[in-house]
């Protein structure tokens, strides 16, 4: 009797083992899905900035993100049928499938924890040079546009004030037709009305755009850090689940 009853104990103990790991599946596909979203949201919404920033770091947060949720989309199928056939090898792949999307997650948490720290020096060292040196010339389209984007979005002029302009290349240029500022600094954007600076015609904001930017990046690189970290931590969970998993299966002669 004490045998059949360690036997219905062992297979109760699986089979619990067996629906955690498939709750496990369902919350590691949103995490998934939350890890892809927060990736491709922070591409899409960010991609005309990124052309500001000195480093790339930003964007390969955001690129390790997008492979960490693609990952987990074919890890959590493999989950499933690694459940569900109850074999060793299966849950074997499935356990390192776990630990290389942990450890890329990790990677893109770190990586964005790290540029938010740094993130105020490198604006401060390389925006107001980025946007005076390059704002329309032939070959920066991508530049020139992201400041204007840049301006019309947080309502600024300039990467400290108004006043950065006065040592532009486009400024000193004959392409600015007498204007003092981009007319993207104008509160209403209408043919040359960059030719007046008063605060009553263009965006006069304190700190100028370079605080307002910064703010922006580094309250999504807290998003992408929070993700990686987040789900990440689940997935200890799905570790462990699936490390008893496959010692029950292990010790079962059949």
């Amino acid at each position: 009797m004490s045998a059949i009853y360690k036997e219905d104990q062992d297979d109760w103990v699986t089979v619990c083992l067996k629906y955690l790991l498939f709750v496990f599946n369902f919350l590691f596909w949103m995490g998934g899905a939350a890890v892809l979203g927060v990736g491709i949201w922070t591409l899409v919404e960010k991609s005309d900035y990124l052309s500001l920033l000195a480093s790339s770091t930003f964007a390969v947060s955001a690129y390790i993100l997008i492979l960490a949720g693609a990952l987990v989309v074919i890890t959590g199928f493999l989950g499933c049928c690694a459940v569900i056939r109850e074999q060793r090898s299966c849950l074997s792949t499935y356990f390192f499938c776990l630990l290389l999307v942990f450890l890329i997650e990790l990677v893109a948490g770190v990586l964005a924890y790290v540029y938010y720290q740094r993130l105020s020096d490198e604006l401060k060292q390389h925006l107001n040079q980025t946007m005076t040196e390059n704002y329309a010339q032939p070959g920066k389209e991508a530049i020139t546009l992201a400041v204007d984007r840049l301006h019309q979005d947080f309502k600024c002029c300039g990467s400290n004030n108004s006043s950065d302009w006065v040592a532009s290349v486009y400024i000193s240029s004959k392409l600015a037709e007498g204007r003092v500022v981009p007319d993207s600094c104008c509160k209403t954007i209408t043919p040359q009305c960059g030719k007046r600076d008063h605060p009553s015609n263009i965006y006069k904001v304190e700190g100028g755009c370079i605080t307002k930017l910064e703010q922006f990046l580094a309250d999504h690189l807290l998003v992408i850090g929070a993700v990686g970290i987040g789900v990440a931590c689940l997935q200890i969970c799905g570790m462990v689940f699936t490390c008893c998993l496959y010692k029950r299966i292990k010790m079962d002669p059949y």
